[in-house]
């Protein structure tokens, strides 16, 4: 079989594991949505939608301000068409990332050929926390598709008829500004600055097209600016972070982003670790990762040998985001996710660089351990966690993603390649475990939510239903179907008539008691921090040590 043919043969192999891939990353559209992030902010979409207020954000009945608006409008413009549904919330997001997936490709086909630009997107599509964060939808899913579609049109701007192309990235990056605030330019800018500068066309760095970019990028995100001047700006009697006159505008442009970084603002984390993120790639962007590591190295290698020649866009876009990311102090798994498609165009390159002989034998050895060591920690996962009764859709999803896996460890043509689409192979066979088995089951766990779904099917007089506070049940605001009055012990007089249903963790019934509030005990609710898993609670044996209780009372 020629070489030709053995490309077109794997290029149609590509196209198909693509499409698997997409259908993957479709199927934790329907798990319950994940607090507190995600629950939180479908809270808030809800609450706009429902109060036609498409300028200011609440959050349990108060003014919010933490996250820029365009992920609220965009969940609220699917709740409009499709009602208050877990996927409604999630499509918006999860098309996004795609979107940023076409780009990936189109952005690596341009750079190389098309058979980079389709496995750069199956690697990004199969990357663990990509799937992850089509699942539990945050800002994440937004910003990689916004980034990498402005990336791509900047790119283009750097030829002739540059003008479109410039509009263009910068509306998509004042779309990912509007996401997360002005830190989503870094890695807008590092890919393009990056290579400009390595590649020496000074040109084109100090051309008068990057101020008119800018200047576009202030213009459109002045809907956001107008929104905080508008909620905050305009009432410094409102309390916001503990304090009055808290400004929208001076969040948005530092507290937000500088104060995040250096630790010094409204919202804190405990200190950095510097190699935070280098640990975290390592599960994070399984089966890929080790194989990222050993590109990035190679790729300097190669590229300082041609430094002018070389392309710096992939490199330079996600080490500057790196380094940053490494040097704040405030820092969370899912960050790093915005810069998988530079990764991806990484990986693909390097694997299809990569000749036969003592390096690619090595390098297989070393993928085939660590898929089978994927293989082993799901068995693992599985016996331990011991998920309940699984459904024949999972069972199906299963066995297919066993027979792709076959199919291609039997495939006799195409032997050079056959290792990285035997990573893409069991990744379906991971995520598919994930989206469809553990995550549902471990969501039961997720206590506010499950006592949601009991409101919803047992208060058929439509009593009232209040929250009593914690800073995590956000999920009982978005899925029961009737509103939610918020609770802070000694505001009595916020309370509603009797009776009606009061929703607490039982570690706060004391408090109530002192408050005068007593109840009867309708239902209860084991639960545990899902977003912080430890072994005792993955361990179906010694779970029940470490779960807490929440109750719903009936106040009569």
């Amino acid at each position: 079989m020629t070489e030709s043919s053995l490309t077109d043969q794997r290029i149609k192999w590509l196209y198909a594991f693509i499409a698997i891939a997409v259908v993957v990353n479709l199927s934790g559209l329907f798990v319950t949505i994940m607090g507190p992030d995600g629950a939180l902010y479908a809270s808030i979409a809800k609450t706009m939608t429902v109060n036609n207020n498409f300028s200011d954000l609440f959050a349990e009945g108060r003014d919010w301000l933490d996250k820029p608006h365009l992920p609220f409008w965009a969940a609220t413009l699917s709740f409009k068409l499709f009602g208050f549904t877990t996927w409604a919330y999630k499509l918006p997001g999860v098309l996004i990332l795609l979107m940023g997936v076409w780009y990936t490709y189109k952005f690596a086909k341009d750079l190389y050929n098309k058979e980079t630009g389709l496995w750069a997107a199956l690697i990004l599509l199969t990357a663990q926390h990509t799937v992850i964060s089509n699942m539990d939808v945050r800002a994440e899913p937004y910003l990689t598709g916004f980034i990498m579609a402005s990336v791509y049109y900047f790119y283009k701007g750097l030829r002739q008829g540059w003008l479109l192309p410039v509009i263009l990235g910068a509306l998509f990056a004042a779309c990912a500004v509007m996401t997360k605030g002005i830190f989503a330019l870094i890695p807008v800018g590092g890919a393009i600055v990056g290579h400009l500068l390595l590649t020496r066309q000074w040109t084109l760095l100090f051309n008068w097209r990057w101020l008119l970019a800018g200047v576009l990028i202030l213009i459109f995100i002045s809907p956001e600016l107008w929104c905080l001047y508008r909620q905050f700006d305009l009432h410094p009697e409102k309390l916001v972070f503990g304090k009055h006159g808290v400004s929208g505008l001076r969040f948005f442009f530092w507290d937000s982003q500088f104060g995040r970084f250096f630790n010094n603002g409204p919202i804190k984390k405990s200190a950095g670790d510097p190699t935070f993120f280098l640990h975290t790639t390592l599960w994070a962007y399984l089966p890929w990762s080790f194989l990222f590591y050993i590109a990035v190295v190679q790729y300097i290698r190669r590229g300082a040998k041609k430094v002018r020649e070389t392309e710096w866009f992939s490199l330079c876009g996600a080490g500057l985001t790196f380094l940053i990311f490494s040097a704040s102090k405030f820092q969370l798994p899912f960050y790093i996710t915005i810069i998988f498609p530079f990764f991806s165009i990484i990986t693909a390159v390097y694997i299809l660089n990569l000749e036969p002989g003592k390096v690619y034998k090595r390098i297989k050895v070393m993928q085939q351990t660590i898929l089978l060591l994927m293989m082993v920690a799901i068995a693992a996962l599985q016996f331990y966690f011991h998920p309940g009764d699984l459904s024949i859709f999972f069972a199906l999803c299963l066995l297919f993603a066993v027979i792709v896996l076959c199919m291609v460890t039997f495939n006799k043509k195409e032997v050079h390649h056959k290792i990285w689409f035997q990573a893409a192979a069991v990744a379906f066979f991971v995520q598919f475990y994930f989206n469809l088995a553990f995550y549902p089951q471990l969501l039961k766990y997720q206590p506010d939510s499950e006592a949601a779904f009991w409101i919803n099917k047992n208060n058929n007089s439509h009593l009232p239903v209040v929250k009593v506070l914690n800073g995590l049940a956000y999920s009982i605001d978005f899925y029961t179907h009737q509103e939610i009055s918020h609770y802070r012990v000694g505001e009595n007089n916020k309370l509603p008539p009797k009776p009606y249903l009061l929703y607490v963790d039982a570690e706060m019934l004391p408090a109530l008691e002192s408050a005068g509030i007593k109840g009867q005990v309708l239902k209860s609710f084991k639960g545990y921090h899902i977003t912080k898993l430890k072994g005792k609670f993955l361990n179906y044996h010694t779970r029940d040590e470490v779960l807490g209780e929440s109750q719903l009372l009936l106040i009569k």
